[in-house]
């Protein structure tokens, strides 16, 4: 069974390849915001799904509560992987650097065709633009 731990992280990923994809900032905000209600929540979000009570956890509306629903249903959520499908998990990798958002992440990806970290300290020593 995910805890909640791992649950905030699946969603924090949703929101990264999102906003790489070009998604609604409202779609976003919200994965982010259920992703820190599930860090901080004072108990297992488990429990909550086992009492059928997921939408009272702070930030977690239908679609979201659904989500959680397969998520500790099946361990796996068909919604991320068509993500992962879509868009490289290498790019999320290329997050924590400094000034490189997942706006200027999806341009370098699309300009230059590149998905890897190797990739794009490559390109940036070469001194390529996107």
């Amino acid at each position: 069974m995910m805890n909640n731990r791992q649950l905030a992280e699946a969603f924090t990923l949703i929101a990264d390849l999102l906003e790489i994809k070009g998604e609604i900032v409202y779609r976003t905000l919200a994965y982010r915001k259920a992703a820190d209600s599930l860090l901080n929540l004072g108990r297992e979000a488990s429990e909550y799904w086992k009492e059928g009570k997921l939408e009272e956890i702070p930030g977690v509306g239908k679609a979201i509560a659904e989500k959680i629903d397969e998520f500790l249903s099946t361990g796996k959520l068909e919604f991320l992987e068509k993500l992962k499908k879509e868009i490289p998990t290498g790019l999320v990798e290329w997050l924590p650097i400094p000034g490189l958002g997942p706006k200027r992440a999806a341009m370098i990806w699309k300009a230059l065709n590149i998905t890897t970290f190797a990739e794009l300290e490559a390109a940036a020593r070469a001194g390529e633009r996107a």
